[in-house]
């Protein structure tokens, strides 16, 4: 936990060098020489890195608690950061408002009479902290992760103070280093109130273009013309220590660390199975069922999602499973715990259900209660349990199924059932090798942007890189950047430089009616028989409803490829790559 602090701190101390804060800066420094406060830059650095670390944690928190848009709390605090601005160019507002801080300043102690300005500079710094989004690398796209998640733990808090401890030390250096410039250099001093208007436009100005997204534009501009910007701040992060202490952050557990019975090598667990609570909808059955009602059977819970592609690979096994020795004292639930919005709805289920010949019965899980019951982390998650409502194996993600199945056949030859026949023959469809990693395109999972790692949420306009680097996407043209979707807008566009065999995304027609159009490129040429997937037809994919979509099939010929995809139809809404 100590090399993942130190490496926390070390992040927050260089992203004073990085782009994304830049455009801060000039109101940072605005707000320094504003008034006659000299710890007004204190009260700004705090504002800012409380502030940023308070919503950065609790925002989930708030929207759930209080059920409001969070872009409503970013326009505010815009709206503050202008009216700021404004008080500086008119010196008749700007006296109004240093009486009103020196008046709240006196409720907390402070006897001068002009004030110090550490409340007024709060006030500004809080403001920004709400609003600035810094570049995110392995660090703090874990932070925003768990955050978003509602894991906010001891070891998370801590992590993200050290990140903010390592922003504030530079950023109150700048602040105040700003100010002792402009009020001590005589030349300077003597124009000290036009200087103010001057940096009152400007803050006014970055507060406009705050509120269009055109900051995010200029950062991402900047970031695809010098991207040796991020590959210097976020490589160090991704040593093998950090990444490690990142694991145990999330509570990422490898299946090899469960202990392996000494006795049968097919079992690794032996627990007390909890119980299937806080189902939606029971599907594939005409009651709900509990574990007691399974008691004398053998049972697999499989947690999956139907849009996840390490899910449909284990598939076919789970459901060969059913299908053998249903008769034999074995039964399958399938937890449906969808990963997005639209994988709550009952018809989009049943249609997976229907589409994977699902036959034993599935509880739509949509708000989480057995996925959280089972401490479950992973999608697919596997928990055999014996006749005696015991676990006794576990499995994460995809493989291990000849030893999967070698553990029902003997549970269910220890509950007395004959089980001679020979094991299932299904092909194993997981992938071998290095291939890209699982992408996500919302701002709350978003790590893999080029080559700034993530964007904020509402981004609209975008300068798409024609080559990002190998396992990275980039934006072009017009996109509304969701929580956990992108949504096309007009001229959209999208690179990604892949590392698979097969290339997957999940899509949703969204705003666009079904039929919405997407061109397929794969290496600058349309897709054609050779590298074009399942669904993608003379080189255009046609958007029919919300599922993952086949994009790319090398047909074995794993390698690294440029694709790139040109949405037709405004209002598409992507959310995930997966590979194969």
């Amino acid at each position: 936990m100590i090399v993942l602090l130190g490496f926390a701190f070390l992040a927050g101390l260089v992203t004073i060098l990085a782009p994304c804060i830049w455009p801060i800066l000039p109101i940072v420094l605005s707000s320094s020489v504003a008034g006659q406060g000299r710890r007004r830059p204190l009260g700004i650095t705090l504002g800012i890195v409380l502030s940023f670390a308070f919503f950065t944690l609790a925002i989930s928190y708030l929207v759930k608690a209080f059920h409001f848009d969070a872009d409503t709390l970013r326009i505010a605090a815009i709206a503050i950061i202008a009216l700021l601005g404004v008080t500086m160019i008119v010196p008749a507002l700007s006296r109004i408002f240093e009486t009103m801080i020196s008046r709240l300043s006196g409720l907390f102690g402070q006897k001068s009479k002009q004030g110090s300005g550490l409340l007024a500079g709060f006030i500004t710094g809080i403001s920004l902290g709400i609003v600035w989004s810094p570049c995110a690398g392995p660090i703090l796209a874990a932070i925003a992760a768990l955050a978003a998640t509602g894991k906010v733990t001891l070891d998370v808090v801590l992590v993200t103070l050290a990140y903010v401890t390592g922003v504030g030390i530079p950023l109150f250096i700048f602040a105040y280093g700003g100010r002792q410039v402009i009020t001590r250099t005589r030349f300077l001093s003597r124009y000290t109130g036009r200087i103010q208007q001057v940096f009152g436009v400007i803050m006014l100005l970055t507060a406009v273009a705050m509120y269009t997204n055109y900051d995010k534009y200029l950062e991402t501009k900047l970031l695809n013309d010098f991207p040796q910007f991020s590959a210097s701040l976020n490589g160090f992060e991704s040593n093998g220590a950090v990444t490690k202490q990142l694991d145990l952050l999330k509570g990422e557990k490898p299946a090899a660390m469960v202990p392996v019975s000494e006795n049968n090598p097919y079992f690794n667990a032996d627990q007390p199975a909890p119980d299937f609570v806080g189902i939606t909808k029971w599907l594939n059955t005409d009651s709900s069922i509990s574990l007691k009602d399974l008691r004398g059977k053998v049972v697999l819970v499989d947690f999956w999602t139907y849009t996840c592609i390490n899910c449909i690979r284990t598939l076919p096994h789970v459901t060969a499973w059913y299908d053998k020795y249903k008769n034999d004292g074995f039964i399958v639930i399938g937890v449906h715990t969808p990963e997005f919005q639209f994988e709550h709805n009952a018809k989009n289920v049943l249609d997976a259900i229907k589409m994977y010949h699902i036959h034993y019965p599935v509880a739509q899980d949509n708000d989480y209660a057995t996925w959280n019951n089972y401490n479950n982390e992973y999608w697919p998650a596997e928990y055999l349990i014996d006749a005696n409502g015991i676990i006794r194996r576990t499995h994460f993600g995809e493989g291990e199924y000849g030893k999967m199945e070698m553990a029902i056949r003997t549970l269910l030859q220890q509950a007395g059932h004959n089980v001679s026949s020979p094991l299932s023959n299904v092909p194993n469809q997981t992938p071998n090798g290095n291939q890209s990693p699982e992408t996500y395109l919302g701002a709350c999972r978003m790590e893999y942007f080029y080559p700034s790692g993530t964007v904020n949420k509402g981004d609209r306009e975008f300068v798409l890189a024609k080559d990002p680097a190998v396992n990275s996407f980039s934006l072009g043209g017009n996109w509304d950047i969701k929580q956990h979707e992108a949504v096309a807008g007009p001229g959209a566009e999208l690179n990604y430089h892949f590392h698979a065999d097969k290339v997957f995304l999940v899509l949703r027609p969204g705003k666009a009616a079904a039929g919405a159009k997407v061109k397929v490129f794969v290496d600058g040429k349309p897709a054609n028989v050779s590298d074009a997937g399942l669904d993608v037809k003379d080189g255009v994919l046609t958007i029919d409803s919300a599922r993952l979509y086949n994009l790319v099939n090398l047909i074995g010929s794993t390698g690294s490829h440029l694709l790139r995809l040109k949405f037709e139809t405004p209002g598409i809404e992507a959310f995930a790559f997966t590979f194969g």
